[in-house]
């Protein structure tokens, strides 16, 4: 399959980060690696988004403190991005929410049209549009950007998106009303949003009043979740368990070679809990950024805390 026949992917995960694991950037690598195995995804960008403050779960700290881990965690990564924008809002934010809010952005900063998981809509068709823009982009003898050009321009408008950005930060946009002039049609692709989550988060799904049938219906219907199992999870019993699971289970793509994932045992819970009893494992659960910032900053040495 060509690259350009293919969906191209963003994997967006939501949660506390409380503190970024070694087990959550390998959840991105895993998932990265799996939907590129299956031959129909080019995955060109992954997003962090940590919960708001508002989500009140025990012993969470600061949104300042828990974005500036994250960045530490993937500042090597070239397509992995920390996003703040869940933590900026005046209230918590339902993931529904948090899905469609980089779905709109996408739209805006590249200028297209991002497909559903069920209903894929028209390729993107990206227009530059300023006339310097236009004479950058290096065309074929059929007035196209090749397959190549246009990866390297989703990197960077991803990369100008996926990103820790300070407050007051506005992002770049393009008018649908303005007058473009002469447009350049780019290779024509399908791009998506999806939700990445561990095996737990997917478990949660099923149970009652947890999450709205609603919101649950948005993501899995509109957008598809790759889920990453976790320790002894056993993923296909929790999708037989609840109806709406099972209703968009062709939507749920289980990254199936991860029960051997050596990080899938470690968790925010655990990192925590060793921080406090002064375990050794620490440096198994976080990398040395993670640590020398925490206790820099005095993070988790409390049990309340």
């Amino acid at each position: 399959m060509s690259e350009n026949c293919k969906t191209h992917a963003i994997l967006l995960a939501c949660g506390s980060f409380n503190p970024v694991t070694r087990a959550h950037v390998h959840m991105f690598e895993t998932a990265r690696n799996f939907l590129h195995q299956t031959a129909r995804y080019i995955v060109i960008g992954g997003i962090i988004s940590p919960v708001h403050e508002g989500y009140r779960k025990q012993g969470l700290i600061s949104s300042q403190h828990r974005l500036s881990m994250c960045q530490l965690a993937v500042q090597n990564s070239d397509w992995i991005r920390v996003d703040p924008w869940e933590c900026y809002q005046e209230t918590w934010q339902p993931t529904c929410n948090v899905l469609q809010h980089h779905r709109e952005l996408m739209k805006r900063v590249m200028g297209c049209i991002l497909s559903n998981v069920n209903s894929p809509s028209s390729p993107i068709v990206a227009q530059p549009h300023t006339e310097a823009q236009v004479n950058t982009i290096q065309l074929d003898q059929n007035h196209k950007v090749m397959p190549g050009k246009l990866l390297s321009k989703l990197g960077e408008s991803v990369s100008r998106v996926c990103c820790f950005h300070p407050r007051s930060d506005v992002f770049p946009y393009i008018d649908e009303n303005a007058n473009l002039g002469s447009t350049v049609r780019y290779e024509e692709i399908e791009l998506r949003i999806m939700l990445l989550c561990g095996s737990d988060l997917l478990e949660s799904f099923s149970i009652p009043g947890l999450w709205k049938d609603e919101d649950l219906r948005v993501i899995l219907g509109e957008f598809g979740l790759v889920c990453v199992p976790r320790d002894g999870t056993d993923t296909e019993q929790i999708l037989r368990r609840s109806r709406l699971l099972s209703q968009y289970k062709k939507n749920i793509l289980v990254a199936e070679d991860a029960s051997f994932n050596p990080t899938a045992h470690i968790s925010s819970t655990k990192s925590r809990l060793a921080l406090q009893k002064g375990d050794g494992r620490v440096s198994e659960y976080l990398t040395q950024p993670i640590i020398d910032y925490i206790l820099q900053n005095q993070l988790y040495m409390s049990t309340s805390g």
